[in-house]
């Protein structure tokens, strides 16, 4: 049987991981620092201690997926382990790239792109500090893990994701339009629906980590859904899983949503597709987050 380590496991993209890969014959371990449900067989170590994850990735595994690599100091921790890992996934995120005026995602300026985003796309300059906390030090430490790893000559993909959602998501994208369903609102006050963003499932995150075991290789490659929802549609396709009907109203003073923007930054999903990827519609994907939301809203 073929064995994935995921690190970070119990987040929202080892979940998805765990059950993409699991059905297909895969043994996938799922380490954390601390076990919680609903995962009480998850291997105990803490990423950034150099023993544990020798402990856990030392003997060898066909795939390692990377949940939490940072800086380049977590990447150059990682890579001594590598040499008995068949394939290896590492998370990064769309916040790297910048525009034509350098802006990046986080930037205080909105960033505009005109076409959708490659992979050859110029990046934040890497960062060899560890200020992956702040908002201008979150790319470009993650640029700086990203050549630690491509330099190394290893098999690791480095995944560029946009805003992931699924269960187990730190900020779930459908959250406010979850949480006014279940309250059975009948209008749905809306700042800028039709404001837009390019989102990512875990589990499109989770098929191409599939593909890659398959097809190892050092390489970079956008990941994202198969659409680009604006506000009003992800508040339909949540109180249609939901059997909810309400009218959506813009409202300048109503919710507001962590995501959209009147030009949404587009990833260029191609090199990925080249690889037998074929992301899902955010409507298609977007029901794992609120069944889980919708859960823990009524164990409450």
């Amino acid at each position: 049987m073929r064995r994935a380590i995921v690190l970070g496991g119990t987040g929202v993209v080892g979940r998805a991981v765990a059950a993409w890969l699991r059905p297909r014959g895969w043994r996938v371990d799922l380490v954390a620092r601390t076990p919680r449900e609903p995962f009480p067989d998850v291997l105990v170590a803490d990423r950034y201690d150099p023993a544990a994850l020798r402990a856990v990735v030392g003997g060898g595994a066909d795939l390692l997926v990377d949940c939490l690599c940072y800086t380049a100091a977590h990447a150059s921790a990682l890579l001594p382990l590598l040499t008995d890992v068949g394939a290896a996934v590492v998370l990064s995120a769309r916040a790297v790239y910048v525009d034509d005026a350098g802006h990046h995602v986080n930037s205080d300026e909105p960033v505009s792109f005109a076409h959708p985003v490659t992979e050859q796309q110029p990046t934040v300059a890497a960062s060899g500090g560890d200020d992956f906390q702040s908002r201008c030090g979150y790319a470009a430490c993650k640029v700086a893990a990203e050549q630690v790893l491509l330099d190394s000559g290893l098999p690791v993909s480095v995944l560029r994701a946009s805003k992931i959602h699924g269960a187990g998501s730190a900020r779930p994208v459908s959250e406010v339009f979850v949480a006014r369903a279940l309250a059975g609102n009948a209008v749905l006050r809306l700042a800028h629906p039709g404001y837009a963003d390019h989102l990512t499932a875990a589990a499109n995150v989770a098929q191409l980590v599939d593909l890659v075991a398959a097809a190892p290789g050092a390489r970079i490659l956008n990941v994202a859904d198969a659409d680009v929802p604006s506000r009003a549609a992800a508040a339909g396709a949540v109180a249609a899983h939901l059997g909810h009907h309400w009218k959506v109203r813009d409202d300048p003073g109503g919710d507001q949503p962590s995501w959209g923007q009147p030009r949404p930054m587009v990833l260029d999903t191609a090199a990925a597709r080249r690889l037998g990827f074929r992301p899902q519609r955010f409507a298609r994907t977007i029901g794992t987050e609120i069944d889980w939301l919708a859960a823990a809203a009524r164990s409450r």
